[in-house]
């Protein structure tokens, strides 16, 4: 075989164990900071409470209004609070909701971020920012917005519901599957794309018959990393421009509309990138890879159709329009009879369609 690749890593701390939480003091004054705003969603604020307990005087406070994704109007607000308060880095613990709202804060103020997940997203690994704004969603690419230390702590997931341990993690498995057919794919995000898919479809099933089993958490936050890593070291393909019209434009949960939308999208790349598909096939030990994601969402009761999280039928004409107007590259065409097509059979929960 020969190569043809462009790599280029992007530079990032990344510790990980059982407990590693304890660490957070040591990699804010690591940063040179000594003013570390907390941010947070409203539901998690316990946590946030428990990792200003932890930074002491080094606390600037906490902001609790980290929302789905990331409207411009709490973007704004959340960066004139840290400016108000003379934070000096922001540390975020939570989901892709909280590290979205980092990385917004980021973007406009270059403060450096902590990243401190609790799901399985894997946004924190990559310099890839979203931002809604009338009904859009807008995405870019800037190393501002990647976290400069990323902790991960198992034992911080264990009360992470299975239903949205699912979720996430099949969210994190697009990222990878997205990473084998992306333009600008290499052997290096290759061989950590199907470690990573292999590792979470691991560890939910794992966790699918036992939620405090703490080595497969272990496994999925693992995973998460993997998969997060190639996201942000390749471009995105059709699966993510829908997720991105679908939330962004329809308010649609993000991770249950990654899961739902994954296996289709496989399904209509499929004869486009077969390398791919071998690889995403193999990680989930089996032979179709549009197939084995779908049944993995059957096993583990992810919602099969977008009309199960609240999508419209009556939206699906303006949700082809929307994507189709400005595509990600993909290695398939992207046409409107075809990716019609694929929607509705999303929004109904079918079997994927090669």
């Amino acid at each position: 075989m020969t190569y043809d690749f462009t790599y280029t890593t992007n530079a990032s701390r990344v510790v990980f164990g059982l407990g590693s939480l304890k660490h957070i003091e040591r990699e804010v004054e690591a940063l040179g900071a000594c003013r570390a705003l907390v941010l947070c969603t409203p539901e998690q604020r316990a946590q946030a409470d428990a990792v200003a307990e932890l930074l002491g005087n080094r606390c600037a406070g906490i902001y609790a209004g980290a929302v789905m994704h990331v409207p411009i109007e709490t973007a704004r607000a959340a960066t004139a609070h840290a400016l108000q308060v003379g934070a000096d880095c922001a540390v975020v613990i939570g989901g892709g909701s909280t590290v979205g709202l980092g990385k917004a804060i980021a973007l406009e103020s270059s403060l450096p971020i902590i990243a401190i997940p609790t799901t399985y997203a894997g946004s924190e690994m990559t310099p890839i920012f979203g931002i809604t704004e009338d009904g859009i969603k807008r995405t870019g690419r800037d190393m501002r917005v990647l976290p400069r230390t990323v902790i991960y702590d198992p034992q911080l997931s264990v009360g992470l519901p299975t239903k949205i341990s699912f979720v996430s993690g099949l969210n994190a498995i697009a990222h990878a599957a997205e990473g084998l057919y992306a333009r600008d794919s290499n052997p290096v995000m290759s061989l950590m794309a199907e470690e990573g898919i292999r590792a979470l479809a691991k560890g939910m099933r794992n966790l699918n018959a036992d939620s405090q089993d703490i080595e497969a958490r272990s496994d999925c936050l693992y995973g998460a990393w993997l998969c997060g890593t190639v996201l942000g070291h390749v471009g995105m393909a059709l699966h993510h421009k829908l997720c991105h019209t679908l939330g962004g434009s329809f308010n649609l949960p993000h991770a249950e509309t990654h899961a739902i939308i994954l296996p289709h999208v496989l399904a209509y790349n499929s004869a486009a990138a077969p390398d791919a598909m071998s690889r995403v096939a193999r990680a989930l030990g089996s032979t179709d890879a549009a197939a084995a994601i779908y049944t993995l969402s059957r096993e583990l009761g992810v919602p099969a159709g977008l009309r199960d999280i609240g999508m419209a039928e009556s939206d699906l004409d303006k949700a082809c329009e929307i994507a189709i107007s400005n595509p990600y590259w993909n290695p398939r065409p992207v046409e409107d009879k075809p990716l019609r097509a694929l929607l509705q059979r999303a929004w109904e929960g079918a079997l994927p369609a090669v």
